[in-house]
């Protein structure tokens, strides 16, 4: 056994950074597919507001998360077909939520840091309960994701005609919406809310400039998703930086290896 598995906390993070790397894999390779990874970025972000809101009652931060994570969720989705004015209306949701946030917190702040720590996640701190939470979770989110994968596909690729084959492409875009507001929720207590790009993101970017196919782009983000977390675990142990950092680091380095590689391509 590595040195760093002899670790009860590293075997945690190890755990939860796994599943939570396939899952936000997955979800995220139809961020991007979508080109939703403004939507996928603010959603993460908003949820700081929701824990902030929970400190200031005295309630747990992690529900006041979801319930803002989700209901910013159905609010984007009621917000227009147009990327242009999807954009600037996922901009004002996360500019007013994360004023929102700003506000609670200096209201009070006595009871802030769990919502502080939204921001940057906290990967080593994660328990045995949490890691079920996490595990039982991310399942039926990709479970909810299998069940829709056919449609969702067909309507990423070619909404028109996906509406012209009766496909409901409105009803599919909410409840993908929902689903990646519910990824994020689970995501960023983990990894935090301004790295959320490390694994949502990153890994499908990459993935795409290598291999178009879905089928084949899927198993491929999943594998650069696994080997930039659990990569950036590591070194975050040995070098001790913060683990949020290194995946970041790695997941950017790969991304921007992809680039270039399909540039000289």
């Amino acid at each position: 056994m590595p040195e760093f598995l002899q670790f009860a906390f590293m075997r945690h993070a190890f755990a939860a950074t796994t599943v939570i790397a396939l899952m936000g894999a997955l979800v995220g390779y139809f961020v991007v597919l979508r080109r939703q990874a403004f939507a996928s970025h603010a959603l993460s972000n908003i949820g700081f507001a929701g824990a902030a809101g929970a400190s200031l009652i005295g309630a747990d931060p992690m529900l006041g998360l979801l319930a803002f994570v989700i209901g910013a969720a159905l609010v984007m989705a009621l917000a227009g077909r147009e990327m242009g004015e999807r954009d600037i209306s996922v901009g004002m949701i996360l500019m007013f939520s994360l004023g929102l946030g700003a506000l609670f917190i200096n209201l009070y702040s006595a009871n802030a840091n769990a919502a502080i720590g939204i921001l940057f996640g906290s990967v080593f701190g994660i328990d045995a309960d949490q890691i079920r939470w996490i595990i039982v979770v991310s399942l039926v989110l990709l479970g909810a994701l299998a069940a829709i994968f056919r449609p969702l596909r067909f309507a990423s690729l070619n909404p028109e005609a996906a509406r012209a084959r009766g496909i409901p492409v409105r009803a599919i875009d909410t409840l993908f919406l929902l689903l990646v507001g519910a990824a994020a929720a689970v995501a960023v207590p983990v990894i935090g809310s301004l790295l959320s790009f490390a694994i949502f993101i990153g890994p499908a970017a990459a993935a795409q400039a290598w291999c178009p196919r879905v089928g084949a782009g899927l198993v491929l983000t999943a594998g650069l998703a696994l080997t930039q977390s659990l990569g950036g675990l590591v070194l975050s142990y040995y070098a001790n930086l913060p683990a949020s950092s290194c995946i970041g680091a790695l997941s950017f380095g790969c991304y921007a290896l992809s680039r270039l590689t399909r540039r000289l391509a």
